[in-house]
This record gives C-alpha cells, sequence and structure tokens, in this order.
C-alpha cells in the first residue's frame, strides 16, 4: 500500500480515525510519517488531525515563511497547528487570511452566520430586501424612470405589509 501524502513509498504508518460512523484511514510512509511530527506526538500538528493531512502547510503557506505572529499575545502559527486554536481575539484578526480557506473547508463559509429561528430569518430577509428596494426606488427617481419606481413602489408597499404581518403575528 502506498503512502497517501507522497505517492511513492510503501506505507508503513496507519492511522484510523473513527467519528461516530465514519471511519477516515490514512496510510503513511516512514518519511512522511517523520515530517509530520507521528514520532514525536507533541508534534504532530492538531490542525492537521482536525482539517485532514496536509492542512497545517496550507495555513503556513498563506502565512508566508516565516510564519505570523500575534502581536497581542504573541501567538505563534506554529502554536495554531499545535494546539487546534488560536490564543486571544487579536489572533482572529492576525491569523484571518490563512485560516479563511479552512474554514470554508470546515464550514462551507469563511463567515460565521450562526443560527437564528426560521420566523426571525424570514423578518431579518424581508428587511434586507425592503432597505435593497428602497435604495432602487431613490435611484430611479434619480433617473427619472417613473414606471420602474411606481413598479418598485409597489414591491416596498408589499413587503412592509408581510413585514408588519410577521411582526403582529410574533410572540411576545
Amino acid at each position: 500500500m502506498l503512502c497517501s501524502i507522497c505517492q511513492e513509498r510503501e506505507a508503513t504508518v496507519h492511522l484510523t480515525n473513527i467519528t461516530g460512523d465514519k471511519v477516515q484511514k490514512v496510510d503513511l510512509c516512514e518519511e512522511c510519517a517523520k515530517s509530520k511530527g507521528m514520532n514525536d506526538p507533541a508534534g504532530f500538528s492538531f490542525a492537521d488531525e482536525l482539517l485532514g493531512l496536509g492542512a497545517s502547510q496550507e495555513i503556513e503557506q498563506a502565512g508566508g515563511e516565516k510564519g505570523l505572529q500575534c502581536p497581542v499575545c504573541g501567538f505563534a502559527q506554529s502554536d495554531f497547528k499545535k494546539a487546534g486554536r488560536l490564543g486571544c481575539a487579536e489572533c482572529y484578526q492576525t491569523f484571518a487570511e490563512p485560516m479563511k480557506g479552512l474554514l470554508k473547508t470546515m464550514h462551507k463559509r469563511a463567515r460565521h452566520v450562526g443560527k437564528v429561528p426560521e420566523s426571525l430569518r424570514q423578518s431579518c430577509d424581508l428587511s434586507v430586501e425592503l432597505k435593497q428596494l428602497q435604495q432602487k426606488l431613490a435611484k430611479a427617481i434619480a433617473l427619472e424612470n417613473f414606471e420602474e419606481a411606481a413598479v418598485l413602489r409597489d414591491e416596498i408597499k408589499q413587503t412592509t405589509a408581510q413585514l408588519s404581518q410577521r411582526a403582529a403575528n410574533r410572540p411576545v
């Protein structure tokens, strides 16, 4: 069996990660295992373990050769690779670029949007839509496109009515 990383040498180190009902197997040659710190458990990258092999290299490449370091707490990229977490609030700004790709891989987005009850999410969506319609209306009026402005005015009335109805039905 060939090494999962280099695809050249015979795999001698076999890792199995079982999470729930998912089984992930990684087979490494001795050289790749050493480069991943498998002979030193403290040297093994927690980022690789959590995000897949090669994740720590992706962080390093995105952050430059010397690696980033937080100006507030002194936390370095190598610390993140080992611990799998950041040191302080400023670390999120410092390591934003290198982690963007990893976050997309983990969460399908680079920006956390959280969870919102469906009814509230729909109300928020309507509010955003209302603001966009109002901006379009202002632009249409400025361009003296009164036909489009009339259509937008009607859409604004309808959206406002929907928002009012949701607000009236919302429990106190």
